[in-house]
């Protein structure tokens, strides 16, 4: 989503800028190696990392209303659509809009590794959540656990089983790639990372190339890919086949709750900017890609390809180079989605929401 404003703040108490970009750089030439194939058990031990964002907002509610596909461990946030003082209050919002107030909602890096802070309000309102008419939701009654999100990233993948947890980071990268400096040993535990950001084919959505979450921190996102992790790419590929209509709008307030209202609300809001822009005939719906995915992986076509995050060319920063006809020697990486059902996705979608209060 397109840029709106640029910040500078710290972006990870005790952690010098200075440090993290020399250790990025050490990363860059000497990224991590090994693979670990996928875990055939079926329900999946996810920590998502977002940016809330009305289409965070619909990917939480996707996971919390999903127990039988997902256990979600926790929730961490990082600055992006908005800062982090309002991403992380969203999250909080949107778990007690669910009715899951017992969820552990984690706040992490306040800024990008290495640039400015840039945040897309003309998109998401000043809140990050606006509803029409500028409203917003009810201040939540949940606080934030008090351990920093990097922290908690760190600690869970140590304690739990190798190859148990799958990140789904569906904003900019910064927290998942500080936990990977931090404590390289956490690498080889991770099962899998499927990812909102990016565009293989796809033109970009805050550049002519860079989509936004990798835009934002195109350096967190070269140490991501450059990692060895199993990468699974939900990317403007996909997410601009999954379009939120009028119908698809009316349709949420019909067959569910007050959640699914709700979010019909957030889905009018937030479409508005996407309609004016594309000129298409719904808004893409990003994040809940991720989310739906691990519900039903047959919801996607993807194509196993090397993706480099380009750092340095001011023209083309935040770049996913996708090699899509395997035209240089680079070893496939990453699992990049290119075709979505979407009619069987908002099928997904509003049955699931349908579930919450």
């Amino acid at each position: 989503m397109p840029k709106n404003r640029t910040r500078v703040e710290p972006f990870r108490s005790g952690i010098s800028e200075l440090s993290v970009t020399a250790r990025v750089l050490i990363l860059v030439e000497a990224p991590w190696l090994g693979k670990h194939g996928r875990n055939a058990v079926s329900k999946r031990k996810i920590i998502l990392d977002c940016d809330p964002g009305h289409d965070d907002a619909v990917a939480i509610l996707l996971a919390l209303a999903s127990p039988e596909e997902i256990d979600l461990l926790g929730i961490t946030c990082v600055a992006g659509n908005v800062p982090l003082e309002l991403t992380r209050n969203n999250a909080l919002k949107v778990c007690e809009l669910a009715g899951h107030t017992d969820v552990a909602v984690y706040s992490g890096c306040a800024r990008p590794m290495v640039r400015e802070l840039n945040t897309a309000e003309n998109v998401h309102g000043e809140s990050g959540l606006n509803l029409p008419g500028d409203s917003v939701l009810p201040e939540p009654s949940m606080t934030l656990r008090s351990q920093h999100a990097v922290d908690y990233i760190i600690e869970t993948l140590t304690a739990e089983d190798t190859g148990s947890i799958t990140l789904c980071p569906i904003g900019p990268l910064t927290n998942i790639a500080v936990a990977m400096i931090q404590a390289p040993e956490i690498v080889p535990r991770i099962r899998e990372i499927v990812l909102m950001g990016g565009a293989a084919i796809n033109p970009g959505n805050v550049t002519p190339v860079a989509e936004f979450n990798i835009y934002v921190d195109p350096h967190a996102a070269h140490v991501v890919f450059s990692s060895g992790v199993p990468l699974v790419m939900m990317g403007l590929d996909v997410t601009h086949q999954v379009l939120v209509t009028a119908e698809r709008i009316d349709a949420l307030r019909t067959t569910g709750g007050q959640v699914s209202s709700t979010v019909a609300d957030l889905m009018t809001f937030y479409c508005r900017f996407d309609l004016d822009k594309y000129r298409m005939e719904g808004g893409p719906l990003h994040d809940p890609c991720v989310i739906a995915y691990l519900i039903d992986s047959t919801l996607f076509d993807l194509k196993h390809v090397n993706v480099e995050i380009e750092t340095n060319a001011d023209l083309t920063l935040g770049q996913t180079v996708a090699d899509w006809w395997t035209v240089t020697d680079r070893t496939p990486n990453c699992h990049v989605a290119h075709q979505a059902d979407d009619t069987r996705f908002f099928e997904v979608l509003n049955e699931r929401l349908a579930r919450l209060p």
